[in-house]
């Protein structure tokens, strides 16, 4: 709910009203025409002076592994940060879901056969949920057989990958053809 502010405050300079919320913290509102004759005024008074252009600073792209084995994270973690991503790991499939719902990601790596939440899972969660379908996801797993292939790309994954693809560059291949460098 948005209120003016009380009138005892007087005119408070480019804020026309406030808000508190949920949380309890308070949001100012802009008073946009009030804002932009400030402005004016101060570039009428030289008190401005031109900014030179700052190039974009483009932000790290971030990738989420979910994998029980301890070593098969580290491995995939360093790797890829080595690659200049951003990388956040999950322990399982539960831990997993968890963080892909509450940070934004643009890649998920996950194994398959993990407690509390399995990779297909995972996998099939994030792909019927509306925000976070578009994800890709990458299946890392010591499954080799054409079976357990299919299982995870009809699951949604966008590539399946076995965890010997670590000697050459398939995963990072992989990661760049879905996200980019």
């Amino acid at each position: 709910v948005v209120r003016p502010l009380d009138p005892r405050l007087g005119k408070v300079q480019d804020i026309s009203a406030a808000s508190l919320m949920s949380d309890g913290s308070l949001v100012l509102i802009v008073d946009v025409s009030d804002l932009v004759r400030s402005i004016n005024q101060r570039l009428d008074a030289g008190e401005l002076t031109a900014t030179r252009p700052v190039e974009a600073i483009e932000a790290k792209k971030r990738i989420l592994v979910v994998d029980d084995s301890i070593t098969v994270r580290e491995v995939e973690r360093k790797l890829l940060e080595k690659q200049g991503y951003a990388v956040d790991v999950a322990i399982d499939g539960m831990e997993g879901w968890n963080a892909v719902r509450n940070q934004t990601y643009d890649l998920v790596i996950s194994d398959i056969d993990m407690p509390r939440m399995n990779g297909i899972e995972l996998i099939q969660q994030i792909k019927t949920h509306p925000r976070l379908r578009s994800i890709p996801v990458i299946v890392v797993s010591y499954r080799d057989r054409e079976s357990d292939r299919l299982q995870g790309l009809d699951a949604g994954a966008d590539y399946y990958l076995t965890k010997n693809s670590f000697q050459d560059d398939s995963l990072i291949q992989a990661v760049v053809d879905l996200i980019g460098q």
